[in-house]
């Protein structure tokens, strides 16, 4: 087996102000995301259906956000594109404590939805750039790790606003937020600048981007990942609730449980599986994920309240492992598939895919849990057999999907070759 760096821990302290803004957006995510249909109906005239819209619209608006600053993360570094889209944030969540129409909410959440998506492409582009070769996957484990308990403590104080429930404490949790990303913008400003080197070029463009069938194939490997996670905040819940008439308390131990298996396993499932190939991870992954979908769907065919609750909880765990083992790796391979030269223009192309997702998994988790549990769940099965396909062809195609994890000197060499083959 090839030699891995299995001892090395991310340093958290020497790049703690990164590490804390990723904090503050996942707490500012966490508070801010369950309530947000419930303080533009408690804060204006409009009604559930026009703020759904008017988030709606500013979300597909959103869309080409990512991809159209590839190219000034290429040429200037994500550092400044990372702090504009702080701005961003903090002016559309100031903008929600004065609207009151429809095209006004929509403005000020484009503003975040297009922020937020500029933040995710350049995000895979600064941690590839901190973090040394073998080390990738663990970074990217930590900060998902770290964003998962931000998100939980946001949930948190969500539930405290919520019980509460007065428009004032509606408004403190915007006007938060609105000053947690002016904190985000201040504490980028320590950060290194992710760019290229000096005599790399980034000639080709986008052209060079879409042309390779290669990272393409990741891309949909990548569609395919995003489209579980999300059946997280969306079918699991609904289909728990409103389907199974489980408590409702099952929707909320679903998430914690997804939360704290996250939150404190992804580190330590990131070293135990120092020295394994990537794409067998990958595929061991979405394994996971399919067998949780079949659990949930084995739910609606038990006998007793207490056991289908239980047979959801466990669903929900296989579910959890299907994240934990994919969600470093996917990122590591994504990011470490790219040019140095065109990082920014490939992750762009990379997180386009989760944020199209995102915006299309609404309504098509709606739509196929309005058809029945076997049809939503054996569609997922879909997915995540179409996923575990997609890893085994980037296996065999995509030499950072062949590497080990942790594996230093194969990583090394890989940059070299990149970096060799782009001055050629």
């Amino acid at each position: 087996m090839a030699k891995t760096d299995s001892t090395i821990r991310p340093s958290m302290a020497r790049h703690s102000r990164f590490v804390a803004a990723i904090v503050i957006d996942s707490i500012g995510t966490g508070v801010f995301v369950p309530v947000s249909m419930l303080y533009f109906v408690a804060t204006t005239s409009l009604t559930l259906v026009q703020v759904g819209a008017a988030l709606t619209t500013a979300g597909l608006l959103a869309l080409p956000a990512g991809p159209l600053v590839g190219g000034l993360v290429d040429r200037y570094g994500a550092k400044p594109v990372l702090q504009a889209a702080n701005l961003a944030q903090a002016l559309g969540f100031a903008g929600y404590l004065v609207v009151g129409q429809t095209w006004q909410i929509a403005i000020c959440a484009w503003l975040n939805s297009a922020g937020r998506a500029v933040f995710f492409g350049c995000y895979g582009v600064t941690v590839t750039a901190l973090a040394a070769p073998g080390q990738r996957e663990r970074w990217f484990g930590l900060l998902g790790s770290v964003r998962n308990l931000g998100y939980a403590l946001g949930g948190l104080l969500c539930a405290v606003a919520v019980s509460i429930g007065t428009q004032g404490v509606y408004t403190a949790i915007v006007a938060v937020n609105a000053m947690s990303y002016v904190a985000a913008f201040a504490l980028m400003r320590a950060v290194p600048n992710a760019r290229p080197e000096a005599g790399h070029d980034a000639a080709g463009g986008w052209r060079c981007v879409l042309r390779d069938r290669r990272y393409l194939s990741v891309v949909g490997h990548q569609l395919c990942f995003a489209l579980s996670l999300f059946a997280l905040n969306i079918a699991i819940p609904v289909y728990a609730v409103h389907v199974l008439g489980l408590p409702g308390w099952t929707a909320g131990a679903v998430f914690t449980l997804n939360t704290l298996m996250v939150g404190f396993g992804q580190g330590i499932v990131i070293g135990w599986l120092s020295g394994r190939v990537r794409s067998r991870v990958l595929v061991a992954g979405h394994a996971f994920f399919a067998a949780g979908y079949l659990l949930f769907l084995t739910a609606d065919r038990v006998a007793g309240l207490a056991l289908a609750v239980a047979v959801v909880l466990l669903g929900a765990a296989s579910y959890t492992l299907g994240e934990i083992l994919g969600g470093a790796i996917t990122s590591t391979v994504a990011a470490e598939s790219a040019p140095e030269a065109l990082r920014g223009r490939y992750l762009a192309l990379n997180q386009l895919a989760v944020t199209f997702a995102g915006t299309v998994a609404p309504i098509a988790f709606s739509g196929l849990l309005s058809t029945g549990a076997a049809t939503t769940w054996l569609t997922l099965v879909g997915v995540s057999v179409l996923g575990a396909t997609l890893a085994t062809v980037i296996g065999r195609m995509v030499p950072a999907a062949q590497s080990r994890i942790g594996d230093v000197a194969c990583l090394e060499k890989m940059e070299r070759d990149a970096a060799s083959e782009a001055a050629g």
